[in-house]
């Protein structure tokens, strides 16, 4: 492990009994998930975990890089971070730090600590350590790590539902994509450590489990045992029938057999797939380096629709890549528009230096990306509406999460992902309860609480 700099010297911050720490997190749940294990750790060494919106000794900023967006709110919080408290330890990690440590060294002139992604699980001691440099690098070559760090989690503060990292890393090297130079290759949490993880989130009150990773349909396929993804959701929901899980993104040649028979046997597998598309025109899939063509796309799709009905499918898009002709971009819109899926996450093409998709040539406008996006966005408007009138006049079985909308309700998703808004007591959130759905106005969905002599149930 690298440090580089001057000699160590003490500074104030990390002499104090019980410091004052902020995190700041951007991306991807599983930098959500690591975060909530740094402030665990820092909670157990008798560290004040305060927002960071507040000023604070050391500033924690766990980092995205996987679009320039990313990178520039990455730059943001290290900028708000130093101007809230210039006399603070700075600690960044994550992606961004990984890929661009020498473009965080340039933009700050104080002393900072850089951790990669390979040291994540000796973060809070380095954040601690009353000793240390102006500038240090903990930092490794990433593709050459071959486990994954643990990190445990004993609580995920000020959110309803925890999400448990399950692996790391991505070996598929699509040709837009930085996560692999950044996350290093597929690493999976051992099996007994994360069903271990999954029991203090059960034991700590949480009705709902997301399972997170990188590339999460590679789970297992680099440990000795004949553990796979299909066989740990088998597990970890047959342990905790109480509990409600969901699966975060899944690559469409990874939705298996065995795993839409759970999705449609085992009534805690919540009724939800998100499943990546990029492109509906094959020809830039290949150049993607997508290891699919549109029709296979198409068919994975119906067929899970055929095996669940009533589930959300939501679709990962990529607009704008080089080379996307007018017809390209509508072979996506038409297949788009025919697919029965729920919801789009469409996203510009963002050059990213040292993929190959970066030095294609055609690379297309910023203008035409903008149009392109909205024409997605529309249709993804249209295709909500559909779905969520589906369901006017059925019950659901709802988790209570927050009431931060402008109208004072309660807001919750249902099993198959609606978000729907509903009038109820705060002492129901953190709750499952029945919710019927009454009307859909736009994108937002409306319902009543049914109360104890309308046969209410609490799950």
């Amino acid at each position: 492990m690298p440090i580089l700099g001057q000699a160590p010297r003490t500074l104030m911050p990390t002499h104090l009994k019980n410091p004052k720490v902020a995190l700041a997190t951007l991306g991807c749940k599983v930098n959500q998930y690591e975060s909530a294990s740094f402030a665990s750790s820092f909670k157990a060494r008798g560290a004040e975990v305060v927002p960071f919106t507040q000023k604070a000794d050391i500033y924690v900023i766990n980092t995205c890089t996987v679009t320039n967006h990313g990178g520039a709110q990455s730059r943001k919080a290290i900028r708000r971070a130093i101007k809230k408290n210039p006399k603070a330890r700075i600690v960044v990690t994550g992606c961004y730090s990984q890929v661009a440590g020498l473009a965080i060294i340039e933009m700050v002139d104080q002393p900072v600590c850089l951790v990669g992604n390979g040291h994540k699980h000796c973060l809070v001691d380095y954040a601690l350590t009353p000793d240390y440099c102006d500038l240090e690098m903990y930092m490794t070559d990433i593709g050459t790590i071959e486990d994954c760090c643990h990190l445990p989690v004993t609580r995920f503060c000020g959110r309803t539902r925890a999400y448990l990292k399950l692996q790391d890393g991505c070996n598929n090297f699509c040709s837009y994509c930085i996560v692999p130079f950044a996350r290093g290759r597929s690493r999976s949490v051992l099996p007994e450590l994360a069903l271990g993880q999954a029991r203090m989130f059960v034991d700590a009150g949480y009705p709902e489990i997301v399972l997170t990773g990188i590339h999460v349909g590679m789970y297992g396929r680099d440990l000795d045992s004949n553990m796979d993804l299909g066989l740990f959701i088998d597990q970890v929901t047959a342990l905790n029938p109480e509990i409600r899980f969901r699966l975060s993104s899944l690559e469409p040649n990874e939705l298996t057999d065995e795993i839409l028979t759970l999705f449609s046997t085992r009534k805690n597998v919540m009724n939800h797939l998100h499943i990546p598309l990029q492109s509906g025109d094959s020809e830039i899939l290949a150049r993607m380096n997508r290891t699919y063509s549109a029709e296979e796309f198409e068919a994975i799709i119906l067929k899970a629709s055929v095996h669940l009905p009533e589930a959300a499918i939501g679709i990962d898009v990529l607009v704008g890549f080089p080379g996307e002709s007018e017809s390209q971009f509508n072979h996506t819109y038409e297949l788009l528009q025919r697919l029965p899926v729920t919801y789009f996450h469409v996203f510009p093409y963002s050059a990213r230096p040292g993929t190959r998709a970066a030095r294609m040539p055609d690379q297309v406008s910023t203008q035409v990306k903008k149009e392109r996006v909205k024409i997605l966005r529309d249709l993804d408007l249209l295709k909500k509406q559909e779905f969520y009138s589906r369901f006017i006049g059925s019950t659901h079985r709802v988790l209570a999460e927050n009431r931060k909308n402008k109208q004072g309700l309660m807001r919750g998703f249902t099993e198959n992902y609606i978000p729907i808004f509903f009038d109820a007591p705060p002492s129901v959130c953190r709750s499952i309860v029945n919710v019927e759905i009454e009307r859909v106005d736009g994108q937002n969905v409306f319902g009543k609480m049914m109360t104890p002599d309308r046969g209410e149930v609490m799950l």
